[in-house]
């Protein structure tokens, strides 16, 4: 009977409903079963995908109805599994088997039960918050297509805080993806560049004609981060869509001029506000980044006063300090705060791996849905990650639009092209004779 009961366990953590069709009642275990034929299938099913249609697969795994299925049938399979433990330890009759046997085999069953059914529950805990995260960061929009072999997201730092009206982005970037091999560009915008052009079809275009700025504008300083704000106070009404496409005026305007400044179609945009950036840091575990020159931490909203230092070399930065190292100005000027923030930027795509994702999902989550704004649809989520898997392990190639390729308040914008056209096309290398 001993042996009974060790087996009788043994087979309900590894095959649960099999105890029951073995000596208790069948009806139960073939119920049992089949719960477990059917997750076994799912999970090969899964596995095989990853593999082969791996795009495929995380596109259904992220759309919020198969989440909530999932969350479902998580939670019902804890339950299921926690009627069968019980009947099993029934089943085992513990006045027959040995008694230094019986301690062991109680805690044996109790510890898988724990394993088993706490991970299941986990697993629809973390379905939930995975199916209110996606709802409330991503939009419900069919995909689109690359353009020309590319795909285009506008990423905006926006600054905001207690002592702020309001927020306005204080770095702009383009991110230029290849669809297929996951080459990437990032183009830098500096907040101070001068007399921004607009595609002919932007509403902008027709008030900013020869550039945003060359014959002034509706605020006191006409740069290129003052368009979020002469749009988004002024002139909303300029892009009266914006809001039901998940957008705002201001993110609409400073994308159509992007796309006057980089010659390239911009399909999504991304707003992280750095408000709740030291959040997302921290919840990521911190990002490791190699500090060039020491750069200081300020003591008051005057940036004059040193707190403290981040020091050169191998760092590894908590959300406190990262956010520092991105925004500090004490000593150094606005180009060297964009080479900052380029580097931390790629610091944290390499170091945002599914896995570490997935471990600390929830806490990501959490802070996500603060700090992150997109108008990247759902449906775009499988191929995008799939994406970023390829680009994290190829090298990112940076173009600056700063000093001394580019002035800011005199810039070129016909070179400015030419620049960004060898970054996306880069001469191919021959291979050496023989």
């Amino acid at each position: 009977m001993t042996m009974r009961g060790w087996w009788l366990v043994a087979l309900n953590l590894l095959i649960p409903g099999s105890a029951q069709v073995l000596a208790g009642n069948r009806r139960l275990g073939r119920f049992g079963l089949g719960a477990t034929l059917v997750l076994w299938t799912l999970a090969v099913l899964a596995i095989v995908s990853s593999f082969l249609w791996r795009a495929t697969l995380i596109s259904i795994v992220t759309n919020p109805f198969v989440l909530w299925l999932l969350a479902a049938g998580a939670a019902f399979y804890a339950v299921l599994w926690i009627v069968l433990t019980l009947d099993t330890l029934r089943l085992v009759r513990f006045v027959k088997v040995a008694p230094g046997a019986r301690p062991l085999i109680a805690g044996f069953t109790a510890l898988a039960l724990l394993l088993v059914a706490g991970s299941a529950g986990y697993g629809a805990v973390l379905a939930t918050s995975a199916s209110g995260f996606l709802s409330s960061v991503f939009t419900a929009a069919p995909p689109v297509d690359p353009i020309d072999g590319r795909y285009n997201f506008l990423l905006l730092g926006g600054d905001s805080g207690p002592d702020r009206d309001g927020m306005r982005p204080d770095s702009t970037s383009v991110v230029s993806v290849d669809a297929e091999t996951g080459d990437t560009v990032i183009i830098g915008i500096p907040r101070d560049l001068l007399d921004a052009p607009f595609p002919a079809d932007s509403p902008m275009h027709e008030r900013y004609p020869d550039g945003y700025g060359a014959n002034g504008c509706e605020v006191d300083v006409c740069q290129f981060n003052s368009i979020y704000t002469e749009v988004e106070l002024y002139e909303p009404q300029l892009y009266p869509d914006a809001e039901a496409n998940g957008s705002s005026p201001g993110i609409e305007a400073v994308r159509d001029a992007s796309e006057g400044v980089t010659g390239l179609t911009i399909q999504y945009y991304a707003l992280i506000d750095m408000q709740g950036f030291s959040e997302l840091v921290d919840a990521l575990g911190g990002v490791d980044v190699d500090v060039q020159s020491d750069v200081p931490i300020h003591a008051d909203e005057t940036f004059t006063t040193v707190a403290e230092w981040i020091y050169a070399g191998p760092q590894h930065l908590d959300g406190y300090h990262a956010l520092w190292f991105a925004r500090s100005r004490h000593g150094s000027s606005d180009y060297d705060r964009m080479a900052r923030q380029r580097q931390l930027q790629e610091a944290i795509v390499q170091q945002f791996t599914p896995a570490n994702v997935l471990a600390k999902f929830q806490s990501i989550a959490a802070a996500g849905s603060q700090t992150v704004r997109t108008d990247v649809p759902q449906s775009m989520l499988g191929p995008f990650v799939d994406l970023a898997d390829k680009a994290r392990n190829q090298p990112i190639t940076t173009v600056e639009l700063v000093p001394p390729n580019v002035e800011p308040d005199e810039p070129d914008y016909e070179y400015i092209g030419q620049l960004i056209d060898a970054a996306l096309n880069p001469p191919e290398t021959e291979a050496p004779a023989g």
